[in-house]
């Protein structure tokens, strides 16, 4: 606690490309969703912005996996998206929801407090943080595709050659 009663807020970390896109998605729905993009905004305004290859680890960070755990005990494993790809089934968390907005810039072992949408006060601990997905290109129909931010792990599976194949990076096509 500070001085005037007031709940510290912890420290967050923000990389400079991060940092300047989440501050551009608050201020394009600031007019639409007035409270979303002030909250997301506070957030930006307090962190202490790095080059994004020098965010730490255990940071979270767009795109990685996280496991936090509520006041009230439950553990919950989500990543932290942006909102278009968004899935609460498959554990995908936008960055425009109380928690994704909580949760970004928190280090493994920091505990925050936030008003959920139904106006409750929660505490969230960070438990661990995975690395950030690294997106992957799925075909979806005749001429459109999807960007699948999913498990890293998944992402480099996609990745590889067929079977069959060593699996050695292909140099691609050679000169005749």
């Amino acid at each position: 606690m500070t001085k005037s009663g007031r709940i510290a807020l912890p420290k967050i970390v923000i990389g400079d490309e991060e940092h300047e896109r989440l501050s551009a998605l608050a201020n394009s729905i600031a007019a639409r969703q007035p409270e979303l993009a002030e909250e997301l905004l506070a957030e930006m305004d307090r962190a202490r912005v790095v080059k994004s290859a020098k965010v730490p680890a255990d940071v979270v960070r767009m795109n990685a996996e996280v496991e936090f755990e509520t006041d009230e005990g439950h553990r919950r494993r989500v990543t932290l998206v942006y909102p278009g790809e968004a899935d609460i089934s498959s554990g995908r968390i936008s960055i425009l929801t109380p928690i994704g907005a909580a949760l970004i810039g928190l280090s493994a072992g920091q505990s925050f407090s936030f008003e959920a949408r139904d106006g409750r006060q929660q505490r969230l601990t960070v438990l661990s943080v995975g690395p950030a997905a690294s997106p992957v290109v799925k075909p979806e129909g005749e001429g459109s595709a999807v960007i699948d931010l999913g498990n890293a792990r998944d992402a480099r599976a996609v990745a590889r050659p067929a079977a069959g194949i060593s699996g050695e990076d292909d140099p691609g096509p050679s000169a005749a």
